[in-house]
């Protein structure tokens, strides 16, 4: 793997994803230790993404507006802040890592992160975090629109719902097989280099 051209990409792995919420993903506590594996040896290559929720559904335009008067206990006026922090094991990684805070699934609608890459040159991003069925999947598919090379790691990324998680992965292992590859952490990370 060219050293220049790769860049770790972790997907939301935050608080309010591991704690009691409504948003709790049970599989979150199973993967952190392939995340965290990953990110320590790498930090400096290691792009956290956060998702923020706005203070309250009339912030977010169109359809996201109904999603979060469903969910108006997880808008950052209901919702105790330090929920949005990464876990701890990863936000101590903070820096040399860098935090890409976001309002939707995708972090490439900003525009910030493909800038990002560009300046960097990079070719491949590394993808782990949660959820595998919403924001893995929209980071992913951004990234394979945007020419760059995906390897997901398997076992470093997780849902809330088993049957979509296993439905995300065969969907981006087979249908996307050219542009993306689907690894294990360790398969990954004997052959990784800095």
């Amino acid at each position: 793997m060219n050293a220049e051209r790769w860049i770790h990409i972790c997907v939301d792995m935050q608080r309010m994803f591991n704690e009691e919420t409504p948003w709790q993903v049970d599989w979150m506590a199973t993967i952190s230790d392939q995340v965290v594996e990953v990110a320590s040896r790498f930090p400096d290559r290691t792009i956290f993404t956060r998702f923020v929720p706005p203070h309250s559904p009339a912030e977010m335009p169109g359809m996201w507006r109904p999603y979060y008067e469903k969910w108006p206990m997880m808008t950052a006026t209901r919702l105790d802040p330090g929920l949005i922090n990464l876990l701890p094991p990863l936000q101590r990684l903070v820096p040399p890592a860098r935090v890409l805070d976001k309002r939707t699934y995708s972090p490439w609608l900003s525009g910030k992160l493909e800038s990002l890459l560009a300046h960097q040159d990079i070719g491949t991003v590394v993808v782990t975090g949660g959820e595998t069925d919403v924001c893995v999947l929209a980071t992913a598919l951004g990234a394979i629109d945007l020419g760059y090379r995906v390897i997901l790691l398997k076992d470093a990324v997780c849902s809330s719902v088993d049957q979509t998680h296993n439905a995300a992965l065969d969907l981006l292992g087979n249908r996307f097989s050219v542009q993306l590859e689907i690894a294990t952490t360790d398969e990954w990370l004997a052959q990784a280099r800095a």
